[in-house]
């Protein structure tokens, strides 16, 4: 039976210095070697987090060496459209698996925030979540690196002009700016994210009929979620949001952890692009 090719990450400008023979780093050829039990002959598949994906075989003394050019790789990917991003709040023990879950879901965007009512207030690792995201990426064998931005403040986000709403595609094929959702399980009577998400994209209309007007066709920039902190948001910022263009929106009934809500959500929304647009 052929052996399954797993996956390494090694980032583009690298590649673009030392293919087709590529000098493996110390972790590289332990994961290779003592993890996977690989041999010099071995093959394995080589990513650029960058939508490239090249066969490689294993050298002896920790190199490896490409089977295809590096500008003709085996598959090249196009970007997923729209982008996931997801807006979460740093919380005190679990956003390593946020970081890591998120990745495995499909985010393409993550940015971690610090809001009012957060109870972190030092000790931010984005170097380690970085370390996370491509380890993450790499096991769940996505093409795509997800982009780990450094912390910041929710409100610059939150407040921001013009934040919110999507704009229909145009004949042209232009694509409408962002769709900003802001989850919560603390408030009553607030639509489900798909009620959202299907008012704002209504199914096509069927073959011979004409989309209403302002119907979108024509997928956003990006899709944003965003999910607060342990002690919930501030009146400030889900203020500020829905004045920015913030929409709204519940995941259910029951109270969730804030990491909790951050992965479910964000699987509900990655599934739903799928449907709408495809992988």
């Amino acid at each position: 039976m052929a052996r399954e090719r797993r996956r390494l990450l090694i980032a583009p400008e690298r590649l673009a210095r030392q293919a087709p023979r590529l000098e493996l780093t110390a972790e590289e050829s332990r994961y290779l070697t003592r993890v996977l039990r690989y041999g010099a002959g071995d093959g394995f598949a080589v990513t650029d987090g960058a939508g490239g994906l090249w066969e490689a075989v294993l050298e002896e003394r920790g190199w490896a060496r490409l089977e295809q050019p590096l500008a003709t790789p085996l598959l090249r990917m196009a970007a997923p459209a729209p982008q996931l991003v997801l807006a979460a709040a740093v919380v005190k023990r679990d956003y390593d698996l946020v970081v890591r879950m998120a990745v495995e879901l499909g985010v393409d965007r993550l940015v971690p925030w610090l809001s009012d009512h957060g109870a972190v207030l030092g000790g931010l690792r984005p170097e380690r979540w970085r370390t996370i995201a491509r380890e993450a990426a790499e096991q769940c064998e996505r093409l795509w690196l997800p982009e780990i931005l450094e912390p910041r403040a929710a409100r610059e986000d939150l407040g921001a002009p013009a934040a919110g709403g999507v704009a229909a595609g145009s004949a042209t094929g232009m694509v409408g700016p962002p769709l900003r959702l802001l989850a919560t399980t603390r408030r009553g009577q607030l639509p489900a994210m798909e009620a959202v998400l299907e008012r704002v994209f209504p199914p096509a209309a069927p073959a011979g009929e004409t989309l209403h007007p302002g119907r979108a066709e024509q997928a956003p920039a990006a899709l944003w979620l965003a999910c607060g902190p342990e002690g919930g948001w501030s009146s400030e910022e889900e203020q500020g949001a829905e004045a920015a263009g913030w929409l709204p929106v519940s995941l259910g009934p029951q109270i969730l952890r804030s990491s909790t809500a951050a992965v479910a959500g964000l699987a509900r929304l990655a599934a739903w692009r799928t449907g709408r647009w495809g992988g």
